[in-house]
Order: C-alpha cells, then sequence, then structure tokens
C-alpha cells in the first residue's frame, strides 16, 4: 500500500464514526473456523440485506468452517466507511465499487480477477468492470428500480396501471387521488424522504433519468459537464412527489427510508419509488400480497414514454483487496464462488435478497419487480440504464441532496437546485480527475 494513501485513509477514519449498520460476523464459536484457511472480511454495501448476509455468512462458516465477517455501511456512508477500514491492519478482503468512478478510486487496490472461477461463472463481459485487460471488479447483482404501486389502492381510487403510459397519466391520477386524499383515505405518495436513509433515491436514482436523457440526446455515456437539458422534467416529477404525498413538503427533511417504506406497507400512499430490493420488506407475512403490488417506469415527460421501461443495472461490483494475505484472498474467492453457484447461496441472493445474479448458475427469482421488468423487456420496453454511475463524486450528491431539501422546505430556490446539478458536476469531475 502506498504511503501516501495509507496516510489519506487513515485521515479520512478519523471522520468515520458511527458508519456501520448490522456489524457482525459469521462465527458459531472462537475456535470454529480453520485458522490454517484464510478468512474472509466483507464490507457489505447494502444495509437491506444485512441480515441475508449475516446468515448466509454462517452458513458458509458452518458447512466450511471459514470465517466469514460482515460489516454492513450506513446508508450514505459506504465510500466514508471503505476508506476508513482499508486503513486498518485487518481491512476488508472482499468490497464494493460502484462503476468506473468508483474503481478510479480503489483500482490500486482491486486484484485481477480474469482466472478466477467466479469471474468465469459470470453470463457475459458486460457484467464485469475492467481496467484496461484486467478484470477489477465483478457484477454481484443487476437490480431493477421505478415506482412501486399498490394497485388494490389505484383501483379503489378508481385507476389501473393500464392508465398510466406517460408523466402526463401519472400527474393526472396522483392530482386526483390527492383531491380526494380523504374521501379515500390514502394518499398518491409516500413522503419522500431526505434524510441519509432516503434521500439517495432521488440525488441518485431519480436524477438518473434527466442524465440518461441527456446522454441520449448528446450520444454521450458520460461528461465532464452536465448540461441540464432536462432539469425541467426532473423538477416536474420531483413536484409531483412532494406536493401530492403523506405528508408537507416542509416535514421531508425529517423523514427517514423506514418511514416511506412503513407508509407504503401500511396502506397510506399508492406510489413508492424504490427498487426490488424492496420485494421482502413489503411483500409478506403481515405486509403486502405479490399480487397487489407492482412497479411502472419513473416518467418524467421525454422520449417515446409508451415503450419506455424500467430503470435497470447495478452498482454492486465485488472488488478483491489485493493487499490482503493470500490465504485470506483465496478463501474470499472461495466465498464468492460458493455464494453464485451454491444452491444455497444462489436462493439466499435470489429469495432473501431478491437479486438478479448474473452469473450461469443463478437462481431465478419469485420476486414480482423482477418479473416486471422481464416483462417489458419481453415487450419490447427500452430498459434506462444505470447512467447515475457516472456521478463524478458523493459531494454532488451531497449538494444536491440539500438543495433538493431546501427547495422542499421553501428556504431554497429550483435555481439552486440546478447550480448544484451543472456548477456541481463539473467542479467535482475536475476535482475527480485532477493528476
Amino acid at each position: 500500500m502506498k504511503l501516501k494513501k495509507v496516510l489519506a485513509l487513515t485521515m479520512v477514519a478519523t471522520m468515520a464514526v458511527g458508519a456501520f449498520v448490522g456489524c457482525g460476523s459469521s462465527k458459531d464459536g472462537g475456535d470454529s473456523a480453520k485458522s490454517d484457511s484464510g478468512k474472509v472480511y466483507y464490507l457489505n454495501f447494502k444495509p437491506e440485506a444485512d441480515d441475508a448476509w449475516q446468515a448466509l455468512a454462517k452458513e458458509y462458516t458452518k458447512e466450511t468452517g471459514v470465517d466469514v465477517t460482515v460489516v454492513t455501511a450506513a446508508s450514505n456512508k459506504y465510500e466514508e466507511t471503505l476508506m476508513a477500514e482499508m486503513s486498518k491492519s485487518e481491512a476488508p478482503t472482499l468490497f464494493h465499487v460502484n462503476g468506473p468512478v468508483g474503481l478510479n478510486n480503489w483500482k490500486d487496490y482491486a486484484m485481477d480477477l480474469s482466472d478466477t472461477d467466479v469471474y468465469k461463472k459470470l453470463n457475459g463481459d458486460e457484467y464485469a468492470l475492467k481496467d484496461g485487460d484486467e478484470v477489477k471488479g465483478i457484477a454481484m447483482a443487476v437490480e431493477t428500480y421505478g415506482i412501486i404501486t399498490n394497485t388494490k389502492l389505484l383501483k379503489e381510487a378508481g385507476y389501473t396501471v393500464d392508465d398510466i403510459q406517460s408523466f402526463d397519466d401519472l400527474k393526472k391520477v396522483a392530482e386526483d387521488i390527492t383531491a380526494r386524499k380523504d374521501e379515500l383515505g390514502f394518499a398518491a405518495f409516500t413522503s419522500a424522504g431526505m434524510d441519509d436513509s432516503s434521500d439517495w433515491r432521488f440525488k441518485t436514482h431519480l436524477s438518473n433519468l434527466p442524465i440518461y436523457f441527456e446522454y441520449e440526446a448528446e450520444n454521450e455515456t458520460s461528461t465532464d459537464a452536465i448540461k441540464g437539458t432536462y432539469l425541467d422534467n426532473y423538477k416536474n416529477i420531483f413536484d409531483l412527489y412532494i406536493n401530492n404525498s403523506t405528508c408537507d413538503p416542509k416535514e421531508l427533511a425529517s423523514k427517514t427510508g423506514d418511514d416511506s417504506e412503513a407508509e407504503f406497507i401500511n396502506g397510506e400512499a399508492v406510489f413508492f419509488q424504490n427498487g426490488s430490493w424492496e420485494y421482502g420488506n413489503v411483500v409478506g407475512d403481515k405486509k403486502l400480497s405479490a399480487d397487489d403490488v407492482t412497479m411502472i417506469p419513473i416518467y418524467i415527460g421525454v422520449g417515446d414514454e409508451a415503450n419506455q421501461g424500467l430503470c435497470t443495472g447495478t452498482e454492486n461490483y465485488w472488488c478483491v483487496n489485493s493487499t490482503a494475505d493470500e490465504k485470506d484472498i483465496q478463501a474470499t474467492l472461495d466465498f464468492m464462488n460458493w455464494c453464485v453457484s451454491s444452491d444455497k447461496g444462489t436462493t439466499a441472493m435470489a429469495d432473501d435478497m431478491g437479486f438478479v445474479i448474473p452469473f450461469k448458475d443463478a437462481k431465478d427469482t419469485d420476486n414480482v419487480f423482477v418479473q416486471k421488468d422481464k416483462e417489458m423487456q419481453a415487450a419490447g420496453k427500452t430498459t434506462i440504464p444505470w447512467d447515475f454511475t457516472t456521478i463524478p463524486s458523493e459531494q454532488w450528491k451531497a449538494d444536491l441532496s440539500s438543495a433538493l431539501t431546501a427547495y422542499a422546505a421553501g428556504t431554497g430556490t429550483w435555481d439552486d437546485v440546478v447550480s448544484a446539478f451543472v456548477d456541481g458536476w463539473a467542479t467535482e469531475y475536475k476535482a475527480a480527475n485532477q493528476k
């Protein structure tokens, strides 16, 4: 590890306090692991999958005797947590990057996976993250997001999803539900919570739409200077969310991801922007029935909306720490391979985590949101890729979130949002790419 990077990581580590959730280990007992077989330390990116990863790690240790520790970073704290943990003597052996931008920060620590079994099991090279000819990351999950919809409540309001094929349609339905909110007993949208557990839905996932449409118009796949061509459309969909939700826009700063999820489960709102990873959280015993939920595209009034599909992609690339002990590296590669090829591993990832894993031995999932994506792709709908992986920095997201929150509260203007989006992009891209 280069000295300057150790120093940089150490500086960040001092600031990374309270960054973990669901911290744990797969250890069943102090002497259960094979001391001579290496060990695995997995720094997990997804808080909503922490319980499932803890259980899977314990199962692997039970089956193999190899110690697997899973630590899960808190929402919006992954990069900060990774920096802190990588500066320690017992650093993660398995970690995530979100795509090319994230890899740029960590490629010196990501081993080449070209000759590994887990890479050879990938369904295609489009799921590999490369630096030149080297495979530095492997997509461990392909996911889908859009607007999760309670079809039962929608029917009570007098509509079906067939009535919503564009932004204008969505606006009409949402505003009608709002006008009859007291009569119906529910709102159109869940609260657009803007705390750290929820704001990623809007600063990252929602912002993907204007980024994607601009890239399409400009025939680009990334840019050093976003124009903001479709920010009026971004404003329109955000306005629709915050003005037709379960709460006053001024309250959004204190609303959480748990709040919006609970509102949806409890039948307080028809629409809930989120992804396929939410399936296990909203469907099941004492929750909603799979028959009563579906997912529709996030329409913003751009392009051929009648043929628009869901947002499908990944920001979850596994990387193996090249600076780890050789035994630990091998143990980590074995664990990864088991996760994506064994019956227990693929079942947990498909059913408990709701992932579509892009591997040859993958198990299909009953997740209705995933099935909806497959159905729309089969019908020729245009899938919206995850272009937000080209966002230049976490600081850009934080500044955009602050601007959106202030705008919702009435203490800021949309011009502030535009400035954070456009000017912030240029500033952060330049900073990230300085040599």
